[in-house]
This record gives structure tokens, C-alpha cells and sequence, in this order.
């Protein structure tokens, strides 16, 4: 080991600040051999018993500091904030950038030499990514994995694809109340992230893609005992890491940033994982745009079988082949040459992985989707972009135009969208607004909006719905998202009414109000102020409103830029 190791001036020293650091150790068990002249390796951990789908990550650390001593290291285990999507208000997103500075000021603070992060749930990966970015040490990303697949009646389920998709049917009248409650012990059968292409799922897909895991670490089933092993790997593996002296940022390069949204496309995954990669770039030396985003989606076909645009869960893919098999499929796409954090290039991962099962990982030729997965729109709705997921949209609104339905506020929609006697009919366009990073405090999934039940009663299952909010990616539908600038702030989205006439194009790119230039100007001199958030008065909230950004920049907070 030729580098000189942060840890060994916090325990080498015959000083008054070695000999305490060497007592703390020393409180907790460690001997000395086990102090001096060792990599000290720390492990990041996300465990949380509010967050449900890293509720097993304290195995998987036991493991990982298996690993390690094995390796010639020494572990240190520390807890970092954990964000899960049901316990959190008002978003996890709200706290996600709060998570990446605590997982960046540990990492730099901590007398440690290298780092394995353990994530799961949604903004818990993206956020230690963008952390460790920052820090940049030696660092491999260690994902919980996806839950088992979901079970009931009979039914394979996917969550939470089948929970909208029943509670749509509930509504509808299709089902019974003690049918869906039923449901809930069956949807969730492990610990793990949701085992649909939700975010969880594609932001591990995508780290696996991007060399930042070791080879299966997104798919492989988060009970299953193979993990173990995998966190035993990783463990190893990052003590190597340290003797090389390998920084985190040699794997966020741009070619890397290419294949991570190559995989995006092809894994037909979540619309999150855009503004998080665009979060991820902003932390590092590499310029990415949603121009990227079109570009590689243009020449990507959908290959994963995956809910919500396919039909089959994370399990599945798996046992076909995992990401390195999706990538073998579409080897042409992607940057074969960059390096991964397990010591391989991409390119020998590619060359020894199998697909065992083609109807899960799909062939170019016969593809879920030929191309475009995800769609960036622009237009006079949205200069600076929006975002529609265009695998699980309804081809018939591909293109087209509507009249506009607006509610102000997710409750306002709430309280009216069941009311029988809503203007509203298949070619309507439903609009949500006050719900991006600022006037959504945190940019909400509040994106799926519901289906007016009167149209349910007429056995429609979609319309065109758009918002300045995000969508969880096991959602599905016509929705236009991350509309930007959004309303709170004065967007266009803040200027249109009800009747208004709105027209979406797919082949074009666009998302446009065909509303005349002069009533726009008129209706904005008119416009009302926006309404306070209380909680931007004082602490993190002041902060936030503060710094944040706009969808188009990741919605990081503009200090945390490299």
C-alpha cells in the first residue's frame, strides 16, 4: 500500500488525539492489530425500521464487515438519514439532498479510507451516490435489492403497479373494499425496495449499469442468501479498492453517465431517475443535459419485461440475466470500455453474461417498446422541459389535443375529480399545478392523478394528466410530469384555465397551450401572489427554498454543484 491512508494520522500517532481515537476503538473491542497499519473501512447504512425496504440492510452490513477483516481491513459501521416513501412527509424528495450532505460530511469527517453505501428505497440511493460524489474516496454502492414477488389469490402482484392498478378498480366499483384490504399482506413479502421497474428498482439497474456495484447487486432478490455472499464481495472488494487508490469519481465519467441512462431506456425504468442522474452529473465534472436523455432514448429499444410497461417483476429478471444481461443486449449502445468498481471493464462483464430467459429480457427485435422508454418535452407549457414516460402511456395520445381541467392543489382534485357531474370526457387534459420542488415542498408523487370516476364508470382506464409534480415510477398512464419552470414560481403552467386548449406531440417533442400571447400577458398581470409555506420560515425549509433548483437541474440544492 503505497498511499498514505486518512486513517493511519487518526490512529498512528503517539499523540493526545491518537491515543483517544485508539481508546474509542479500543472501548468497542478492537485490538490493536486490528487498529494500526489496517485500511479502516466504512460502511454507510440506511437501515431504518420507517423505511421498510432497508429493514434488513443490518445483515447485509454484518456481512460486508465479514468481508472486509477477511480482506485485511477494518469496518466501522455508521448510520446516515434514511428517506422511505410511505412513512415520510411531506416527500422523501423534500430530504433528499439533507440525506446526500450528511452522507458527504460523514464520509469526509469519518476517520475512513474507503466507503460501501447501503441503500434501497427511492431517494436513498441517488442521495449516497451524490454524497459520495462529493467526498469522492474509494466507494462501492451495495443496494438492499428488490422484495420478493407479490402473491394474491392466485395472482402474481407488483408493487405498487397492482396496488394503483386494483385501487382503480375499486373505485370503479370492480372490486370490494375487503378484496383490496386482503391485498396488503400479500403485496409485500420481504424485506426489499418495490419489485416493479419503480425507482428503487431502476436507480439500482442504473448503478449497476455505471460500474458503481459489483455484478447482480440490483436484481438479485433482497432475502435471498446469494446477497449475502454479494455483500461479503463488496466488502472485499472496496478493501482492494483502498490499496489501489481508486476514487469514486473514476467511475462518473461521461461515458459511464451514457450507459447509466442506456440502461434507463432499456429497462424501460422510472422518470425519477432523470432528475436524479441530472443531481448526480451536477456533483461531478460532467455536463448533462435533458438533451441526452431524447438522444439516447431515440436509439433505445425497451428490452426488460418489466412492470409497469411489461408484465414481468425484478425476480424474473434476475433469473434471466440480470443488468448485465439487458446490457448484452444492447452492447452496440453503450460504452463497453469504462471501468467498474468490481476491477473489470464493462466490456468482460458483457462478454461472460447469459440470457436465460428471452421473454423476460426481450431481443432487440422483438422489443416492449422500439425506442423512446422517456420523452422530454418542450414547448410554450414547458420551456425548460417536462417528461412523460412514454412505455407506459396509451399510444392513442401520442398526439394530441384536449381541453384543460386545472386544479390548483392535490386536494382540490381530491375533493372534486368522483363529482358525477365533472365537465370531463376521454379527450380531456388533466392538470395539476403547485406541485414542483418549491410549491410542492419537495416536488410530491402526486403526478398519478386519478381518473375521474365518471369516466370509470365508462370503463376508460386513461386520459392525458399532466403536472409540475413526479410520478412514482411502478405508476403507469398518459402523465406529463416535472413540468418546468413550475407554477408556484410563475411558470406558464400557473397561466392556464379550464377550457384551455393543450396539444401533446411525441414525434415532435412538444407540450404546448394554444392559448394567444396577449391574453397570457393579460392573465399574468392579473395573476395573485402564491400562497406561504409556513415551513420555509425557519430551518432545513428556509434552506430549501432557498437553494433549491429547478427538474432540469436535478432539483439539487445550487451550493452543492461542483
Amino acid at each position: 500500500m503505497t498511499n498514505k491512508l486518512k486513517s493511519e494520522k487518526w490512529f498512528g500517532e503517539k499523540n493526545l488525539e491518537g491515543f483517544l481515537h485508539r481508546s474509542g476503538m479500543k472501548a468497542q473491542g478492537w485490538p490493536e492489530n486490528l487498529i494500526k497499519d489496517r485500511p479502516i473501512i466504512g460502511i454507510a447504512n440506511s437501515f431504518s425500521e420507517a423505511v421498510h425496504c432497508n429493514s434488513h440492510l443490518r445483515t447485509l452490513a454484518e456481512h460486508v464487515k465479514k468481508g472486509i477483516l477477511v480482506a485485511g481491513g477494518t469496518p466501522i459501521e455508521f448510520p446516515v438519514i434514511s428517506l422511505g416513501e410511505f412513512f415520510l412527509s411531506p416527500t422523501s424528495m423534500y430530504l433528499r439532498n439533507q440525506m446526500s450532505i450528511d452522507v458527504e460530511e460523514m464520509i469526509k469527517g469519518l476517520p475512513i479510507d474507503g466507503v460501501v453505501l447501503l441503500s434501497g428505497c427511492d431517494k436513498t440511493t441517488p442521495a449516497m451516490v451524490m454524497g459520495a460524489a462529493s467526498a469522492n474516496i474509494p466507494t462501492i454502492l451495495l443496494p438492499g435489492g428488490p422484495s420478493l414477488r407479490g402473491d394474491w389469490k392466485g395472482q402474481v402482484l407488483g408493487s405498487c403497479t397492482d396496488c394503483r392498478r386494483y385501487w382503480t378498480e375499486l373505485r370503479a366499483g370492480n372490486i370490494t373494499q375487503s378484496d383490496y384490504d386482503s391485498m396488503e399482506e400479500g403485496i409485500y413479502r420481504s424485506a426489499g425496495h418495490c419489485m416493479v421497474a419503480g425507482t428503487a428498482s431502476t436507480m439500482s439497474a442504473i448503478s449497476e449499469g455505471m460500474g458503481l456495484t459489483l455484478e447482480g447487486a440490483a436484481t438479485l432478490p433482497a432475502v435471498d442468501s446469494r446477497r449475502l455472499t454479494l455483500s461479503n464481495n463488496t466488502g472485499q472488494r472496496i478493501v482492494e479498492m483502498v490499496k489501489e487508490n481508486i476514487k469514486f469519481k473514476e467511475f462518473l465519467t461521461k461515458e459511464s453517465f451514457h450507459n447509466g441512462i442506456t440502461t434507463l431506456m432499456s429497462f424501460g425504468g422510472a422518470t425519477n431517475a432523470i432528475i436524479h442522474l441530472l443531481a448526480i452529473a451536477g456533483r461531478t465534472d460532467v455536463k448533462l443535459s435533458l438533451e441526452d436523455f431524447n438522444l439516447i432514448s431515440e436509439k433505445t429499444p425497451v428490452i426488460a419485461n418489466l412492470k409497469p410497461a411489461g408484465e414481468k417483476l425484478m425476480e424474473d429478471l434476475h433469473y434471466a440475466g440480470g443488468v448485465s444481461g439487458l446490457l448484452k443486449n444492447v452492447e452496440d449502445l453503450i460504452y463497453k470500455n469504462v471501468k467498474t468498481v468490481s476491477g473489470k471493464k464493462l466490456s468482460e462483464i458483457i462478454l461472460n453474461a447469459e440470457i436465460y430467459n428471452d421473454e423476460v429480457i426481450k431481443s432487440k427485435s422483438k422489443p416492449i417498446n422500439e425506442t423512446g422508454s422517456i420523452a422530454i418535452l418542450k414547448g410554450t407549457l414547458a420551456p425548460t422541459g417536462a417528461v412523460i414516460k412514454v412505455a407506459a402511456a396509451s399510444k392513442k395520445f401520442y398526439e394530441h389535443k384536449g381541453k384543460a381541467l386545472v386544479y390548483d392543489s392535490a386536494q382540490e382534485l381530491s375533493d372534486n375529480i368522483d363529482n358525477p357531474d365533472l365537465d370531463v370526457n376521454e379527450d380531456t387534459v388533466l392538470v395539476l399545478r403547485n406541485n414542483g420542488p418549491v410549491g410542492g415542498q419537495g416536488m410530491p408523487e402526486s403526478g398519478f392523478l386519478p381518473i375521474p370516476k365518471k369516466l370509470l364508470d365508462k370503463g376508460i382506464r386513461d386520459i392525458v394528466r399532466l403536472s409540475d409534480a413526479r410520478m412514482s415510477g411502478t405508476a403507469f398512464g398518459t402523465i406529463i410530469l416535472h413540468i418546468s419552470p413550475e407554477s408556484y414560481i410563475g411558470g406558464p403552467l400557473s397561466l392556464v384555465k379550464t377550457g384551455d386548449l393543450i396539444s401533446i406531440s411525441i414525434k415532435n417533442k412538444s407540450l404546448d397551450l394554444l392559448v394567444d400571447e396577449e391574453i397570457l400577458l393579460k392573465r399574468k398581470k392579473e395573476s395573485k401572489s402564491t400562497y406561504e409555506i409556513n415551513d420555509y420560515k425557519r430551518g432545513y425549509g428556509f434552506i430549501y427554498n432557498k437553494h433549491i433548483l429547478q427538474a432540469e437541474d436535478g432539483c439539487d440544492f445550487d451550493f452543492l454543484k461542483a
